[in-house]
């Protein structure tokens, strides 16, 4: 199993719900994917997925809501095929996908031609497989947001560390001293705000904004 990231880290997930098309010794299979931050949001596409094709012999789904790998929060449903020859298998693609905070549902219509358990379970697992392929990534990004409070002769080493770890300066005011709120990715928030310390001579306040 795929170790689940540190908390606070940034990861792939889908950029926009896609959807592919396979037709397998006469069934076709509908494969539709989608961004799920939650697990209500899962369950609601898994539903909207049902009432999109009403006349469909299956809808079988599996999700994994967080970092990839975790299994925290993740569901499956076979959907009347066979126990453990649909959603076991989407799951298990997409545990090892590198995907995270994702749904998917295969939709599928008999056609008249029984696969056998193994060739159900390859064509679920293959289904999801194909779909991810071709599906466009983006990246969940979580902000640790920050108040700092540094002397003026400070300010420009400050601005260089901050390019360093992809700090983003949302305000600045300039009194006594000079105060920036600004955020920047969870995963270098404590690099960050040590090697600040570090180049300010331990001047430099930074304070976590929730």
């Amino acid at each position: 199993m795929v170790r689940c990231m540190a908390e606070g880290a940034s990861y792939p997930i889908l950029a926009e719900e896609s959807r592919q098309e396979a037709v397998i010794q006469r069934s076709r299979f509908i494969t539709t994917l989608a961004p799920a931050a939650s697990v209500d949001a899962a369950r609601e596409f898994v539903a909207r997925i049902h009432a999109e094709f009403p006349d469909a012999t299956h809808h079988c789904h599996a999700y994994v809501v967080g970092p990839p790998g975790c299994l925290a929060q993740v569901g499956m449903s076979d959907a009347g095929e066979p126990r453990g020859t649909a959603g076991r298998p989407m799951l298990d693609v997409l545990l090892h996908s590198g995907v995270g905070d994702v749904a998917g549902v295969v939709t599928r219509t008999f056609g008249g031609v029984k696969l056998g358990k193994g060739g159900l379970a390859r064509a679920y697992a293959g289904c999801v497989k194909d779909a991810l392929a071709g599906a466009r990534l983006a990246r969940k990004v979580a902000w640790a947001h920050l108040r700092l409070e540094v002397d003026y002769g400070a300010l420009e080493a400050v601005r260089r560390l901050g390019a360093a770890f992809a700090v983003e300066v949302l305000a600045e005011e300039f009194g006594a001293r000079v105060v920036l709120a600004v955020r920047l990715p969870e995963e270098h928030a404590e690099r960050y705000a040590a090697a600040l310390r570090d180049s300010s001579g331990g001047t430099a306040a930074i304070e976590r904004v929730e």
